[in-house]
């Protein structure tokens, strides 16, 4: 506020700046208060609105959507956004702005979309008896301007994403992933407590990050899959943490009191990759001076978990789909067959489908190994989780270094918000630690990111954000392209925008739709 005068105050941009610096201060905590905050503040500020707008207009009994939309067209206009009426029937209203009333300072703050979802669904069920609020675009997520639809009927609404409404309880949805979050994470910490030895303190429990709507899915996939026997292949860059999402699978399971073995393909040398998986006989080669039981065995009843699946040789791989077909195995150099009841759980940040076509990878283990399918978002893509793994990883360093640092400084979550992060939460937490060790105060105000900590030059600026939206956009098209099966049209839906827009920008990235058409395996 120093760089404005005391002519430039007014009530609307105190208001403003307080929600803003309430919302960097709880944002540092990394803690649920942040969107509680904002969902308290919404919920409140939509009643009083209404109770002012009724006033205003000597309004009784329940809106109509005529007046409902004056009403929330009304209120955001009033405090400097730009709003108008994009559709209205009876399922569904559609507003959309090109100005939000938080101004450019709102990229830094996506969550307070939450606020307008908060107003908008509150006050619409409260009139409506339902609403589910869709914001598919927005302004804090650099696309430009916003569009906000408004569903009023809960048929219309069904197959939409978005948050529910009814009465004034906001959404069940996102009350339902808090605690499918608490179930995960406290199944993980009781066997992380069994298993960990006193003298292995400076260790911490696991912990899944899951405010970004993809990570959700991502939980909601674990408490489906979780208690089945089904085969589970984790697609993902590396250091998205694929490894802590078969801990999860594990931990929800029914073989939660059995062991969790994790092994790196990729790291075992190929001439003893059999040996380790498999185990080997006394005499099965040279240095085998007794008999050595390999992985499978020591997961007897529980989960292994393959990381870099597919780094395995072609003989391994072929002993790994006898396991999964037969449910036994034979150890090196023996003849006996042993029975093995184990779950196997693979993951790769290889496209597998690709290796199969160049035959580097057996098509039917591939089949196997693919039952079910969970692909982690790399870190670039869950903007909304940033915030909470940082505030995590400090917590974390602070108990391995004995440091006090509570908070990073603006100018750092900014650069941190800014940064793509091509190693992923990995890299995140190797930034931070870094940055701590050199920390003498409560916050850390230097990031030792490799690339300029300046972006002065408009150029500059403009390259590394169009480099990011090009990489995001390209990251959505090959996601929507799988999930509806190269059909443009459902893409075009999905995206807002028309098939020939969708075409153009396969044409621009080389992407063919015919690829995407034939049925998933």
């Amino acid at each position: 506020m120093s760089n404005n005068s005391l002519s430039d105050l007014t009530p609307v941009f105190f208001l403003q700046t307080f929600i803003l610096e309430l919302m960097h201060a709880s944002e540092q905590q990394g803690q649920k208060h942040c969107e509680q905050l904002i969902e308290h503040i919404a919920k409140t500020a939509g009643c009083f609105f209404e109770e002012t707008y009724r006033s205003d207009t000597n309004k009784s009994g329940m809106l109509d959507r005529e007046s409902y939309t004056e009403l929330i067209l009304g209120l955001k206009n009033n405090i400097g956004g730009k709003f108008s009426l994009a559709s209205s029937n009876q399922s569904c209203i559609t507003v959309t702005n090109s100005s939000c009333p938080f101004g450019d300072r709102v990229t830094n703050f996506p969550e307070l979309c939450g606020m307008t979802s908060s107003v908008f669904g509150g006050i619409a069920a409260r009139n409506f008896g339902y609403a589910k609020v869709e914001i598919k675009k927005s302004i804090a997520r650099n696309h430009g301007c916003c569009e906000v639809c408004v569903y009023t009927n809960r048929e219309a609404g069904k197959d939409r994403p978005g948050i529910e409404y009814t009465d004034t309880t906001p959404v069940k949805e996102k009350q339902d992933i808090d605690n499918l979050q608490e179930r995960i994470e406290e199944s993980m910490q009781q066997i992380w407590r069994k298993q960990a030895k006193p003298p292995a303190k400076k260790h911490q429990p696991p912990a899944i990050v899951a405010k970004s709507p993809t990570m959700q899915k991502v939980l909601q996939s674990i408490e489906v899959v979780a208690p089945t026997l089904a085969t589970v292949l984790i697609q993902g860059q590396t250091g998205v943490g694929k490894e802590l999402i078969a801990r999860a699978i594990h931990a929800m399971s029914e073989r939660c009191r059995k062991p969790f073995i994790p092994i790196n393909c990729g790291a075992i040398p190929e001439s003893l990759l059999e040996s380790a998986l498999f185990g080997h006989e006394k005499g099965a080669f040279t240095g085998a001076i007794e008999v050595h039981q390999g992985y499978f065995e020591r997961a007897e009843g529980g989960t292994l978990f393959l990381d870099e699946v597919d780094s395995l040789s072609p003989a391994a791989q072929t002993r790994l789909l006898r396991v999964i077909q037969e449910g036994e195995l034979e150890r090196v150099g023996g003849k006996q067959t042993l029975p093995v009841d184990l779950r196997i759980i693979s993951a790769t940040n290889q496209d597998l489908e690709e290796q199969v076509k160049q035959g580097l990878f057996r098509h039917d283990l591939y089949y196997r190994i693919n039952v079910v399918r969970l692909s982690i978002p790399p870190l670039a893509e869950r903007p909304e989780d940033l915030p909470y793994l940082v505030h995590l990883i400090i917590q974390r360093l602070n108990k391995k270094y004995n440091k006090q640092v509570q908070s990073v400084s603006r100018e750092v979550m900014q650069k941190i918000r800014t940064y793509p992060w091509p190693g992923n939460v990995r890299e995140l937490e190797n930034i931070l630690e870094r940055s701590l060790l050199f920390t003498q105060s409560e916050e850390i105000t230097d990031l030792d990111l490799e690339l300029p900590t300046t972006v002065n030059v408009a150029d500059e600026w403009k390259d590394i954000k169009e480099s990011a939206l090009v990489r995001v956009e390209q990251a959505y098209l090959k996601t929507a392209l799988k999930a509806h099966r190269g059909d443009v049209n459902k893409i075009a839906e999905s995206m807002g925008v028309t098939p020939r827009a969708v075409y153009g920008k396969l044409k621009k990235y080389a992407f063919n739709p015919a690829e995407y058409r034939s049925p998933s395996p």
